[in-house]
């Protein structure tokens, strides 16, 4: 997964920067997913296939993070090691910071739990895939927000014990949207919730160019086939 050059704006295209934080061992699928059906709705994207459409939507800039917040390789759970592109000291000012699902059962450093807890006030909002929802509860900022991660990671949990207590996890939808933390269920979900922020921001023609060019039609938040999964769990 290569980053983007940042780019200027064009006159009247509004500018949104994205962060990408990865935690070794993320899911491949939840980055790629999430990043490159959202990118596909940017102004720099939209701007080589349908100019008209492009006017409407801004130009989206990425940078990517890892969470020893340094610019070492990291992996993912598949292909090639990812460099990031900038540390937790040289990140610029952040619109939304994208969480992919790592192995929650490894603690985040100190640096990285005080990245996202300085950043988060300021974001527009957070987005987390998978296994990022359960990662991020460590830092606090999801205390009393409703958020949904993998059902089947909720479920060996739950069971054990080990689930945050102060976090309002849902069970039974493909993502929740709750203020602005905007969190996905398991893996594809990812997908999913970029389609749900592109609808709810973007110009209807652009969302349905968008699925038309990737031949998808996004999943609703419910009904989720996959609730089975917790049926007879308790979250709470």
């Amino acid at each position: 997964m290569s980053s983007t050059t940042p780019e200027s704006s064009p006159p009247e295209v509004p500018v949104l920067n994205f962060g990408v934080l990865f935690i070794e061992n993320y899911q491949w699928l939840d980055a790629v997913g999430f990043i490159d059906y959202l990118n596909t709705h940017s102004h720099n994207y939209l701007k080589q296939l349908n100019p008209p459409l492009a006017a409407g939507v801004p130009i989206m800039n990425w940078h990517y993070l890892s969470s020893t917040g340094d610019l070492e390789d990291i992996k993912a759970s598949a292909g090639p090691p990812h460099r990031p592109t900038t540390t937790f000291a040289d990140c610029p000012e952040l619109d939304y910071l994208v969480v992919p699902g790592p192995d929650v059962f490894k603690p985040l450093s100190d640096e990285c739990v005080k990245f996202v807890q300085d950043r988060y006030p300021k974001l527009k909002g957070l987005f987390t895939i998978c296994s990022g929802s359960v990662a991020i509860a460590q830092t606090g900022v999801l205390d009393g927000v409703q958020a949904a991660s993998n059902k089947w990671l909720l479920g060996i949990m739950a069971n054990r014990g080990l689930l945050n207590e102060k976090v309002k996890w849902v069970g039974d939808r493909r993502f929740v949207v709750d203020g602005k933390a905007w969190t996905g269920a398991g893996v594809t979900a990812g997908i999913d919730l970029a389609a749900e922020f592109a609808r709810v921001n973007f110009p209807k023609e652009v969302v349905e160019f968008v699925k038309d060019i990737t031949e998808y039609e996004p999943n609703p938040a419910q009904p989720d086939p996959f609730a089975r999964l917790l049926e007879g769990v308790k979250l709470d």
